[in-house]
């Protein structure tokens, strides 16, 4: 399990994301990834977490980690 420090919090990154898109985007998305010295991966997690930190506030991960906790009661 892999795991960064990000705005004061433990991110645990253990899901996977797969998407298609198309080849030549792909390749300019690399090289831009390049200039900012930056992976495609640790960009498109950036994209994720500014979109849901936007739609859902700064508050977002203590009510997911809420609702996690609350569905392994369930279990």
């Amino acid at each position: 399990m892999t795991a960064t420090l990000t705005g004061g919090t433990v991110e645990k990154r253990t899901a996977r994301l797969t998407l298609l898109i198309d080849p030549r985007k792909k390749a300019m998305f690399e090289q831009l990834c390049a200039r900012e010295d930056v992976t495609p991966s640790q960009k498109v997690r950036q994209f994720i977490r500014d979109y849901v930190q936007q739609q859902l506030g700064d508050d977002w991960m203590d009510d997911a980690e809420a609702a996690l906790r609350t569905k392994e009661g369930d279990d």
